[in-house]
């Protein structure tokens, strides 16, 4: 079994939208956000290659993952990944609380 734990950063309201993903992407992170349960979604930024190297193991995408957000951990499900058309790297994940 499988133990996957990420580190990731979370993002403020301004730093959100489709040029702030860009800029994100520029600098090898991936945009993603946590979503589902009682507590308000949370807009959070993960390190590529790190996100890139848990997607090798297939088990990640069924297993419970642990999301280390500014020391406050979360465990989450993988939901949906967006990858890029032709390069196939992450350009956008979403979690759903477990």
């Amino acid at each position: 079994m499988a133990n996957f734990v990420l580190n990731a950063v979370a993002r403020e309201e301004s730093i959100q939208g489709k040029g702030s993903s860009r800029r994100l992407r520029l600098q090898n992170k991936v945009p993603a956000i946590i979503y589902g349960g009682t507590a308000e979604p949370v807009a959070i930024t993960l390190e590529l290659r790190q996100l890139v190297k848990a997607l090798e193991n297939n088990a990640f995408f069924e297993e419970v993952i642990e999301v280390n957000i500014d020391g406050k951990a979360e465990s989450v499900k993988i939901q949906a990944l967006q990858r890029h058309p032709a390069k196939n790297t992450p350009m956008h994940a979403d979690f759903v609380r477990a």
